[in-house]
């Protein structure tokens, strides 16, 4: 018996949201439920919220039908995926909380349990692979296929985090047998870069600083030469990472300007250090490598607060021998 389609299958409207800001699993995974319920259940009023994603993100099937404002539809199911509370759906929380039945899909360590049911595996890599196994594995479509690929591969950081299992690798490995353009897919949405993208890029990584006696690499981008380059946030994705593959470091910090002294936060971590404790200790959340938050003060204020505590973090891991 499979509740989480029964739910569907009873359900006479149906929204699909996912968490601000949305990534690639976020969007992988909205859009291949999406496209699976419109396959399989196209008698129902089905509708997906989001906020605007990365341009590269379009080549997924019916994303131009993506609703980027809230409305006052009432739904008999909403459904939050990839998001770890329900202050991350912005703008289309109203829209969860007055649907008959609410249920929350999710991945993340810092998940609150906010719907009334959640399907919350922290061992999956992604939401994207949560969906795959909540649905019925043989009528999963090659548009529903390329949409949970493109999330998986996005929040495994192409199969190369830690969180990638076996169980990533099969499922994988059965969306490509439906005929989806895989290397495609990760060059265009994940390795690919404009010239604006590559100017930013270079920036941060000219202006990076190392921190705590070299075992912490961190950057900055304000509103001001975000404004200089043209640059969106979609433009920022990436930064992160490059900074953690800096040799030698343990962590990384990006930060970058949302408003007036408010920083978005994004934190990554090489070793046993546990960054979602200190992106939650800030409001936020995310995984034990990978986590982020907002946070306000001017950008040396808020750096020295972070370090504040990835240093007490380390100095405990140490401790512990690890």
């Amino acid at each position: 018996m499979n509740k989480f389609l029964d739910a569907i299958r009873q359900a006479d409207s149906i929204g699909i949201t996912g968490h601000v800001r949305p990534d690639g699993d976020c969007f992988g995974s909205c859009m291949g439920l999406y496209n699976y319920i419109k396959e399989q259940f196209p008698e129902k009023e089905t509708l997906v919220y989001l906020e605007k994603a990365a341009p590269e993100f379009s080549f997924i099937s019916r994303s131009n039908e993506i609703r980027h404002t809230p409305d006052e539809k009432e739904y008999s199911l909403f459904l939050a995926l990839d998001c770890g509370s329900s202050d991350r759906l912005g703008s289309f929380l109203p829209l969860f909380e007055k649907a008959g039945k609410r249920i929350v899909v999710d991945h993340h360590i810092s998940n609150t349990g906010f719907g009334q049911e959640n399907y919350v595996d922290l061992t999956a890599s992604s939401t994207s692979e949560i969906i795959y196994t909540l649905l019925e594995e043989e009528k999963i479509s090659r548009k529903s296929g390329e949409a949970l690929y493109l999330g998986i591969a996005h929040d495994t950081g192409v199969f190369k985090h830690s969180c990638t299992t076996k169980r990533t690798m099969e499922i994988a490995g059965k969306l490509m047998e439906l005929g989806i353009p895989y290397s495609q897919i990760i060059d265009q949405t994940f390795y690919q870069k404009t010239y604006v993208q590559n100017q930013v890029l270079g920036r941060c990584l000219l202006e990076s600083l190392l921190l705590l006696e070299g075992k912490v690499v961190a950057s900055c981008i304000d509103k001001k030469t975000m404004e200089f380059y043209g640059a969106e946030s979609s433009d920022l994705d990436g930064i992160i990472d490059q900074l953690r593959v800096t040799k030698g470091v343990s962590a990384a910090i990006f930060l970058y300007e949302t408003g007036f002294r408010e920083y978005k936060v994004s934190l990554r971590s090489n070793t046993e250090l546990d960054v979602s404790k200190i992106a939650a200790y800030f409001g936020g959340g995310g995984h034990k490598k990978a986590a982020g938050c907002t946070m306000s003060g001017c950008y040396r204020d808020v750096l020295t607060n972070l370090c504040q505590h990835i240093g007490a973090a380390m100095e405990q891991e140490e401790a512990m021998g690890n």
